[in-house]
């Protein structure tokens, strides 16, 4: 697991981190998940992985707790594999003792927007029960697939994360920088409908 702070532009100040898994493989080093996660997807590997980064993840934060830092969210990537597991909605999400639910935020980053369209009914009901249980959504890399921002308010999203690409040509690209001012428009005239 590697942790990359969220850091807040105008303060400094460390507001959160996101949940990193890597994979150390003696002979080629640190493999980024794009590497290996299809593969675990594929093999049936990725739901034991998952658990395995959730209890870290909490493990960390409350290390984090006991040493002084004050509680921030920890964001946790979650597949589409593992969102299509009936259980997933139950899944034991055992923590630390004195480590909240809501002290956590959940990120789809392998998450596609097309997977979102393909059983939405289904799809609506395991982020809600995510929801019940006091877990912020994310939707990552928004902007790669194929949903707009309105398909996407039938969801009981918390925070939708733009495709980095987008960001990378703000400065240079200004179909990219329109792109992002209108999401940010959008998002400042609309209420949520969960």
């Amino acid at each position: 697991m590697h942790y990359q702070p969220k850091v807040d532009l105008e303060t400094g100040t460390i507001t959160g981190a996101e949940a990193l898994i890597r994979w150390n493989n003696p002979d080629r080093g640190l493999i980024p998940p794009a590497q290996f996660v299809p593969f675990a997807e594929d093999c049936g590997l990725i739901v034991p992985i998952g658990q395995w980064v959730l209890r870290e993840a909490c493990r960390q934060a409350r290390a984090w707790i006991d040493v002084g830092l004050r509680p921030m969210p920890v964001a946790v990537n979650i597949s589409a594999v593992e969102l299509r597991v009936k259980g997933l909605s139950r899944m034991s999400l055992r923590h630390p003792k004195g480590l909240p639910a809501w002290n956590r935020t959940i990120s789809n980053s392998n998450l596609p927007e097309n997977v979102l369209m393909q059983d939405d009914a289904s799809m609506i009901s395991v982020l809600l029960a995510l929801k019940a249980m006091g877990v912020r959504l994310a939707v990552d890399d928004f902007g790669t697939g194929y949903s707009s921002l309105s398909y996407l308010r039938r969801f009981p999203i918390d925070t939708v994360k733009i495709d980095q690409s987008f960001m990378l040509e703000i400065s240079t690209n200004g179909d990219a920088a329109m792109f992002l001012r209108a999401v940010i428009k959008h998002d400042e005239n609309t209420q949520p409908c969960h």
